[in-house]
């Protein structure tokens, strides 16, 4: 049974816990910049300004702090090469691959379904109702 299994697991790798590990976790790659950093890592391995330019929109700042937070939770390995200047590279490890899979499956989604997340957020948009 389900509940069984997931009253069984670690406190630190429950995501619907607050104070645990596994949410920290996924707070730090479930953002947009995160998902589409995996996403321009998925073929190859890039360099910074590769990465920037793949990634439109992102800042230089904003790609640091993203790349920082990847390569802190073992998703993301950054090579530096003893050069003048120096070269750095970046490229999803193995956890980050399998997380690609998942990113690739939202894109795909995304892709899939566009004309009706656009027609489902004029309505919701356009209604009388709504909050604003």
């Amino acid at each position: 049974m389900v509940t069984e299994q997931v009253s069984r697991m670690p406190e630190d790798a429950d995501v619907m816990r607050a104070d645990s590990l596994a949410r920290e976790i996924y707070a730090g790659v479930a953002n947009k910049w995160a998902l589409v950093v995996i996403n321009a890592l998925e073929v190859r391995t890039l360099r910074f300004n590769e990465l920037r330019t793949a990634v439109d929109g992102i800042s230089h700042k904003m790609l640091t702090q993203t790349l920082r937070g990847l390569e802190r939770d073992g998703l993301v390995d950054r090579t530096v090469y003893a050069t003048v200047p120096p070269r750095v590279e970046y490229r999803l490890t193995e956890a980050g691959l399998a997380l690609r899979d998942t990113v690739n499956g939202m894109c795909s989604v995304t892709r899939r379904y566009l004309s009706e997340i656009e027609a489902a957020r004029h309505l919701y948009d356009t209604r009388g109702d709504t909050p604003r």
